[in-house]
């Protein structure tokens, strides 16, 4: 007789579909292990969730617009659904803020806790958010179930502060979503003819720690003539959006919105001159790594979260926050075109042969079927 299946639920997931970052990590799972397990996956309601992928049970509830307490909320919603009705074998909670609730599931589920970054250094946060994400951080470093994370220097640091081994296993692309393509024509600018080239930046939510201030300071630097697009939320950081639409006088910027859904971001990547990744604090970013899918070449930030995945002969990395150092880069990259474009070449084939998820979720499937 067959082994029964495991029943994995999802907790600590917001967006299915996914909009990028924790989400994007767990769709990319699910995608590869829902043959394996009976999976669920709680989300924000929405009109595309209990279809979005074959054979995958959805638990909704609505989002309650409060910020971080209304994201508290409905992590406490999930928490009850899990706790008195659901019925599973293993439980994977994902992010920092989802631990709270580590160590009061069901005694009768495994639970496996995934940290993705440390958020209190995200510049978003006010100072009771971060105070809360340092005591749900403590409560992953006292789990004493199996804990993982995305991050090689997040794991570093949970060994050399607090003694604790955190199981890294990195983040990945999904080739097969990689090679389709999608219309780029309703993001594209009425003003901009189709043949002109751009430089491309690109994020869900434009924050300060996404760097954008830094590079558009480097642009306006060496006087820059081209043009710039730039992707992603713009309703989210009122003042920081100001200041970089004041930085931006003067260039040719335009901001074309939130960029949706993935191969229409990816083909405006492709027809980009190359890709800018100024960010100044990241748990491990699958965006780098589905940019360099494309072949694309990059120019990105000396933080070790993207250090630890690429080298110099792979991506030009300039120093973090440092606009002087990013402007030297630039003029670099003006002066050595065809080298830099080689370089994407590089940085494609590292990711292809070492960051998809049929063999990163194989390191999952190997803890899921221990416990």
């Amino acid at each position: 007789m067959a082994n029964k299946k495991k029943n994995v639920a999802f907790f600590g997931i917001k967006y299915f579909p996914s909009r990028g970052g924790t989400s994007r990590v767990a769709e990319n799972l699910i995608y590869n292990l829902k043959e394996s397990y009976n999976i669920t996956i709680y989300c924000y309601k929405n009109d595309f969730a209990k279809n979005h992928i074959s054979g995958v049970n959805v638990v909704e509830y609505p989002e309650f617009r409060l910020g971080g307490i209304g994201v508290f909320l409905y992590f406490l919603r999930c928490y009850f659904h899990i706790r008195f009705f659901g019925n599973y074998d293993i439980i994977h909670a994902h992010k920092i803020d989802s631990f709270f609730f580590l160590g009061r599931f069901s005694k009768k589920s495994n639970v496996i806790a995934t940290a993705h970054e440390a958020p209190y250094k995200r510049d978003k946060w006010g100072k009771l958010a971060k105070i809360f994400f340092k005591y749900c951080e403590k409560r992953f470093i006292d789990f004493d179930g199996i804990k993982t994370a995305i991050s090689k220097p997040l794991c570093e640091f949970y060994r050399q502060k607090h003694e604790i081994d955190v199981k890294f296993i990195p983040n990945g692309i999904n080739l097969f979503e990689l090679s389709s393509k999608n219309s780029i024509d309703d993001f594209w600018p009425e003003s901009v003819p189709k043949t002109s080239g751009y430089v491309f930046f690109a994020a869900r939510r434009i924050m300060g720690t996404k760097g954008l201030h830094t590079m558009l300071k480097a642009f306006k630097k060496i006087d820059y003539k081209g043009n710039i697009f730039i992707a992603g939320e713009l309703d989210n950081y009122p003042a920081y959006i100001k200041q970089v639409k004041e930085l931006s006088q003067g260039l040719n910027v335009y901001f074309l919105g939130y960029v949706n859904p993935l191969p229409t971001l990816l083909e405006f990547v492709r027809k980009s001159q190359y890709f800018v990744f100024p960010s100044e604090t990241e748990g491990m970013s699958i965006m780098l790594l589905e940019v360099a899918s494309t072949g694309k070449s990059i120019l990105a930030s000396d933080i070790p979260e993207n250090t630890q995945v690429f080298d110099d002969k792979d991506v030009i990395f300039f120093k973090n926050k440092d606009e002087d150092d990013l402007a030297k880069k630039l003029i670099w990259i003006e002066n050595n075109m065809p080298l830099f474009q080689s370089m994407g070449k590089v940085a494609k084939n590292k990711v292809t042969s070492r960051y998809t998820w049929d063999r990163i979720s194989l390191i999952y499937k190997d803890l899921y079927d221990l416990i």
